[in-house]
């Protein structure tokens, strides 16, 4: 069992549904808007939540898209994953952008994105004169996989 990670609603928030699981298997935690927002086609609007997390040490928090918000309007998170580092304690924000080419209504209460909660580990970094040869080497995009 994980450590829990706090929540607190800030002032706007009342009513708001807490970030939740759609379902018992759901790994994302769907957050709503707490403001409405009109997105013009291409636009990116940083929207807030209504809420602050204390996230244990050991653990991440990305904010990834909404598959419905994307399929059906566009609508993306475009640095994602976007990354909530343990010892932010600020309004959880999103930034949204429309990707389609009608404008769209974000409603108060609509789910905008989806919290995922991963662990990660922060190594030493240690530079050296060379690294380690491999049969990849310097192959980068698309160097893998070929016959």
């Amino acid at each position: 069992m994980s450590d829990p990670v706090r929540f607190i609603r800030l002032e706007g928030a009342d009513g708001l549904e807490p970030p939740s699981r759609g379902s018992a298997h759901a790994v994302g935690y769907d957050v709503r808007s707490c403001e409405d927002v009109s997105l013009d086609p291409g636009e990116i609007r940083l929207v807030g939540t209504g809420f602050a997390l204390e996230i244990p040490e050991h653990l991440e928090c990305q904010v990834r898209p909404r598959s419905g918000l994307a399929l059906k309007h566009g609508i993306t998170v475009p640095n994602s994953p976007g990354t909530i580092d343990p010892d932010y304690r600020g309004e959880v924000r999103i930034i949204l952008q429309n990707l389609g080419s009608d404008a769209v209504q974000i409603r108060r209460g609509e789910r905008i994105a989806q919290l995922v909660f991963a662990r990660f580990e922060t190594p030493e970094l240690v530079e050296v004169a060379s690294l380690a040869v491999t049969d990849r080497g310097h192959g980068g995009f698309g160097s893998t996989g070929r016959s």
